[in-house]
């Protein structure tokens, strides 16, 4: 049951250090983080009570 608990650390430890890599290392590589930018615009109804 150790081992288990062990083997469960010690992968959520080596992803939590895969995704801190690769958000630092991400856009070297090609990986665009930025947000899409563009306008958006949604017709809105009012029901006048």
């Amino acid at each position: 049951m150790k081992l288990l608990v062990k083997l469960i650390l010690f992968l959520l430890g080596l992803g939590i250090i895969g995704l801190i890599g690769y958000a630092y290392l991400g856009p070297l590589l090609g990986a665009d983080f930025s947000a899409p930018v563009g306008d958006v615009s949604v017709p809105v109804t009012l029901d006048a009570q």
